[in-house]
């Protein structure tokens, strides 16, 4: 990846509502997360684009976001984890119940929460019959990649 191109990413990423960006290509990375009040933070791994990159206006690296702070770092047990970047909602409207509260018991197939990214509402649904432990992701809260958002015990 050229400078150019990591330029034209960056601006691409500073319009768009993602939170965290993470792009590989080879030996070459690029993480972007948008920190407080907009800043868009870059760190890349890479010899020979870290110079180019360097030469960007970029803000200082910042924490990790609360969303990712406020999950405990143990959690004993199975997950079912965000398959994206997204926006957690546990129910389709804000005036409808959550689709799943604690203790209920699902079945393979069945509509978990909704993950908004893009501007897409995207269902997660349950990949094996389970009982929800704890629900992990707070409502119209961020979520990352991978991220545990139900504390699930197998059926």
């Amino acid at each position: 990846m050229d400078f150019k191109e990591i330029k034209e990413l960056i601006r691409v990423f500073d319009k768009s509502e993602l939170n965290k960006l993470k792009v590989k290509e080879g030996e070459f990375e690029v993480a972007m997360q948008k920190g407080f009040e907009g800043n868009t933070v870059v760190t890349t791994s890479a010899p020979i684009a870290a110079a180019p990159v360097a030469a960007a206006p970029i803000a200082a690296p910042v924490a990790a976001t609360p969303a990712v702070e406020s999950v405990p770092a143990a959690i004993s047990g199975d997950t079912i984890n965000s398959p994206m970047v997204g926006t957690f909602y546990a129910s389709p409207s804000p005036e409808a119940s959550a689709f799943v509260k604690e203790g209920d018991t699902v079945k393979k197939g069945q509509t978990l929460c909704i993950l908004e990214a893009m501007k897409i509402m995207n269902e997660v649904e349950a990949e094996f019959d389970c009982k929800i432990v704890k629900i992990l992701a707070e409502d119209g809260k961020p979520v990352e990649y991978d991220m545990p958002i139900f504390a699930v015990e197998k059926l």
